[in-house]
């Protein structure tokens, strides 16, 4: 069964599509976001959830804070899975769109987003995934945080070059990239240094 974790609707099941998705474990699911609690960038956050799946991971974030989401999902019965557990938890803060995630990202977006989750299907070209994170590169808050899941066995994202990576962690099949807009630091002028 999959459900919320943690905050408002922590405990809450959620549906989830019988196929075609890949659902995030809750294992994995925890440790995102007890990152993301870590950076402080959850409360009050616009949230993009791309590849949405059931919307766990969107919906999550809105449980732990976040001001809204947007659950972005190509297939049908799965946006309507998402559509369902929003009406379910009664979030009215939270939109579902049917589209796919290559095509959302290169529209013109209202507001820059505070976190960014990506779960595509493992099988999900480096190059389509490449060309999303760089149409998302002018859409980040200046402190804005970006999540992307992938196979352990497939070569690691290409980001953009005024992104860096914070840090990757693998659980087993699944590694998780988390990156942020590489910014000067205000004291000195310069690039922080990568620990």
């Amino acid at each position: 069964m999959t459900r919320i974790v943690a905050g408002t609707a922590g405990g809450r099941a959620l549906k989830v599509p019988p196929k075609g998705t890949r659902p995030t474990s809750e294992r994995v699911r925890e440790a995102i976001f007890s990152r993301l609690d870590h950076y402080d960038v959850l409360e009050d956050a616009q949230v993009l959830d791309l590849f949405a799946g059931s919307g766990a991971l969107g919906l999550e974030a809105v449980s732990r804070g976040a001001r809204g989401a947007v659950l972005v999902e190509a297939h049908r019965a799965a946006a309507q899975i998402c559509q369902s557990n929003v009406t379910i938890l009664g979030f009215e803060n939270v939109a579902v769109v049917q589209e796919k995630a290559e095509n959302y990202v290169t529209r013109a977006q209202p507001r820059p987003w505070d976190v960014v989750f990506l779960d595509p299907p493992y099988d999900f070209s480096d190059e389509s995934l490449t060309a999303i994170l760089a149409n998302l590169e002018a859409t980040m808050h200046e402190s804005g945080v970006v999540v992307v899941e992938r196979s352990s066995r497939s070569p690691k994202p290409t980001y953009p070059a005024s992104w860096r990576l914070i840090t990757e962690k693998n659980y087993g099949e699944t590694t998780v990239f988390y990156y942020e807009p590489d910014l000067p630091d205000p004291h000195t002028g310069s690039q922080p240094v990568i620990d």
